[in-house]
């Protein structure tokens, strides 16, 4: 069924909604995440070369055809081929996935922002004790943004057998974001470092997700939004457009992350310093000045050997300090964006001012990310003749907001950290890959690299260049593969998935295995959407088979 007329009243307004679903929180908190875990600036390497192998190439094939099949995700891939029913399904699935967690990164944006408008800024130093004899311990082990992120937003537990209660200021900011992007639906979408981690294939597997997952590609948003384009639209210049504009946007962002991280380790590292010097100055009586940072080895040394019982006494207060350390564990996990922006805002001029700015810019990019992740899931339902023909789409649009939000809810609690890294590092991860693969195939090899070459040329006036083709028909699934084969080795010679939870008597982040039973979760993850593939050939395949004994019946 064809659209009866284009949503876009131009192709810059298409382009836009592109760049706003694109270059959203994926880029501002996911890439510089990533970036963090898989060795800094030698996270550029694969990324760069998933952008020219996976990313561009992609995201042409799938503009071009939604806007070929002016249909969304299941019904596009089902025009190309009706075996093919479940790559659209499959996309849907993941995309519901998707909206389950991803609005709960708004809702951490709202609470940030509800309190910017405090002075000082409830992250800006730590919370006396009960006592009010001092700081609060865990708040002193570790630093005040920190201490608000783990403790104050998201009140986290030890571990992920620790499920607690839910957070309902958390859940009340959940149910705020969820009705934010029903109302911005119902408006409509129209207005809207280190190189030894080469060697990772989890690098390279994050990578390519990060490509995926910021363009949107497997997603099915990006057909939903072609879909409702004029045939002559220009898809390869978009593609390529995008494409440039989600990766500068990601690589500039991880700049100004990092330069703050950077700030932050060595503000961190020289108060240790400065900490040290002042305990050994007390406690042997040194002159002012004689016990600097470039001479503190050596005097440690001294004072060791000169007064080996008074130094043994004191040993367990004095730290090792060490700026790599504060670079590898100042910051970790999924709230890096969090603790490193609010750790910059709190040193500014009228720092409420800036932290206001700095979380309504992180709601619109992450409002324009659900909507394009929501038309994912309601263009294939709002084409069904059935459900369309029995809801309006206001209904249809209410009940997937609402059943999201309220599976949401899941998030807010305790351990609710714990399963949004599971859903953030598994829901998405493989489940793309192999949605991407199979959408390749399908368009190269099952409706032909040659007919899809003739249909471009009707579109925007020429045939795709030898880089596209090569790209498509070989670069690309090719990778796909090998990545596969990379991860599952590695997971068979690694072992047990692990995760990094919150040790509030050290003040840092722990690694801990994961329970039998998130490994199951993790497992239903990836099983749910991938085998929506092969289960929609073979029910397809059941039912032309009984169409035809039937027919040989009648006959």
């Amino acid at each position: 069924m064809e659209k009866s007329r284009p949503l876009w009243d131009n192709p810059l307004q298409f382009v836009f909604a592109c760049i706003s679903y694109a270059v959203g929180l994926g880029n501002v908190w996911r890439f510089p995440y990533l970036c963090q875990m898989y060795g800094g600036g030698g996270f550029l390497i694969p990324y760069l070369i998933m952008l020219i192998v996976e990313g561009m190439p992609l995201l042409y094939l799938e503009l071009a055809v939604g806007q070929r099949m002016r249909q969304g995700s299941i019904g596009a891939w089902k025009i190309i081929s009706p075996y093919l029913c479940g790559v659209g399904v499959a996309s849907v699935v993941v995309s519901f996935f998707l909206s389950m967690y991803y609005n709960v990164i708004n809702a951490w944006a709202f609470w940030y922002l509800f309190h910017s408008f405090q002075d000082p800024l409830p992250w800006a130093t730590c919370p006396v004790n009960s006592n009010r004899t001092g700081y609060e311990e865990e708040c002193e082990k570790t630093s005040s943004t920190q201490y608000f992120w783990y403790r104050e937003t998201l009140n986290i537990s030890p571990s992920l057998e620790v499920s607690g209660s839910i957070q309902w200021e958390q859940a009340l900011c959940l149910i705020l974001a969820w009705l934010v992007v029903y109302l911005c639906i119902l408006r409509g979408t129209e207005s809207t470092g280190k190189l030894e981690q080469l060697s990772n294939p989890k690098t390279w597997i994050s990578a390519a997700t990060q490509i995926f997952f910021s363009l949107g590609l497997g997603f099915g948003s990006l057909i939903a939004f072609a879909s409702y384009n004029e045939p002559s639209n220009n898809c390869e210049r978009h593609a390529i457009i995008v494409s440039l504009i989600n990766s500068t946007t990601s690589i500039f962002a991880s700049i100004v992350t990092f330069s703050i991280y950077g700030f932050k380790a060595t503000f961190n590292y020289e108060s240790c310093i400065n900490k040290v010097i002042l305990i050994l100055m007390n406690a042997f009586d040194l002159e002012e000045g004689s016990l600097t940072a470039d001479n503190l080895n050596d005097m440690k040394e001294y004072l060791m050997a000169t007064y080996p019982q008074e130094y043994a006494q004191l040993s367990p207060q004095l730290k090792n300090c060490s700026l790599e350390a504060e670079l590898d564990t100042a910051v970790q996990g999924t709230g890096l964006a969090f603790i490193v922006y609010s750790e910059a805002i709190k040193n500014m001029e009228v720092p409420q001012l800036y932290s206001v700015l700095y979380f309504v810019m992180l709601l619109m990019l992450g409002i324009g990310s659900m909507l394009g992740n929501t038309a994912a899931i309601l263009t294939p339902l709002t084409d069904s003749k059935v459900i369309a023909a029995r809801f309006p789409k206001e209904v249809i649009s209410g009940a997937v907001c609402f059943i999201n939000c309220v599976i949401g809810l899941t998030f807010t609690m305790e351990a609710g950290n714990y399963w949004f890294d599971i859903f953030n590092d598994y829901a998405a991860t493989l489940s793309l890959l192999f949605i991407v693969l199979v959408e390749t195939i399908a368009v190269c090899y099952i409706y032909g690299i040659r007919r899809f070459e003739k249909d471009l040329h009707s579109m925007i006036g020429h045939k795709p260049n030898w880089y596209w083709k090569i790209m498509w028909a070989f670069a690309s699934p090719l990778l796909i593969i090998s990545l596969f084969i990379f991860y599952i080795t590695d997971y068979i010679l690694t072992g047990t998935l692990q995760y990094q939870a919150w040790d509030a008597t050290q003040g840092q982040l722990v690694t801990k295995d994961y329970p039998s039973y998130a490994l199951a979760v993790i497992g239903l993850l990836v099983a749910a959407s991938t085998t929506c593939i092969p289960l929609g050939a073979l029910v397809t395949f059941i039912r032309k088979r009984l169409k035809r004994e039937r027919v040989s019946t009648v006959a």
